[in-house]
């Protein structure tokens, strides 16, 4: 498997030798618009973790966790993995802590921490990855494609932690 990544450069080098492609020129180019690019994220990855941040010190997510915790408890989600359903799609450093405080106050065998293992695991940090997707999208409209995700992701925690407990 060492030699895979090595091999494949040396047969894209190779067909554009006898395509007679100049490599390092659209090396370059390449490199170019990867920088402009990166450039063009900074701002609205600044925004985003303005968003998280505010989200966790105005106690919104605290209050919502308890706000969400009796629904989350009758379709079978243990009330006490509220608050990590909720950071997630915001922050994985900030799930990760949480989840590492799961796993110490409950046990790493218990329901609990396996359900946020499972969650944390098959989830993802959605407003990060959707600024970067939008960052190169033509598509205007982000709104439905989000609650699509989000939606998707409520229903697999649902089914995650159903399989946690038949396990």
């Amino acid at each position: 498997m060492q030699y895979v990544i090595p091999l494949i450069f040396i047969a894209i080098i190779g067909y554009a030798a006898v395509k007679r492609v100049n490599v390092f020129g659209s090396f370059s180019r390449g490199a170019g618009e990867a920088v402009k690019f990166v450039l063009s994220l900074i701002p609205l990855l600044a925004c985003t973790f303005i968003m998280c941040e505010l989200f966790e010190r105005s106690h919104l997510s605290d209050m919502l966790s308890r706000a969400l915790s009796p629904m989350f408890g009758f379709l079978g989600v243990p009330a006490e993995l509220s608050k990590l359903i909720l950071i997630k799609p915001f922050s994985g450093s900030g799930s990760l802590a949480y989840l590492t405080d799961i796993i110490s106050e409950y046990g790493a065998d218990s329901y609990i921490a396996r359900c946020a293992c499972v969650l944390y695991g098959s989830s993802e940090t959605v407003f990060y990855i959707s600024v970067i997707y939008f960052a190169k999208c033509a598509e205007k409209r982000r709104l439905l494609p989000i609650l699509i995700i989000l939606f998707a992701t409520f229903i697999s925690t649902i089914f995650a932690c159903l399989l946690c407990r038949i396990m």
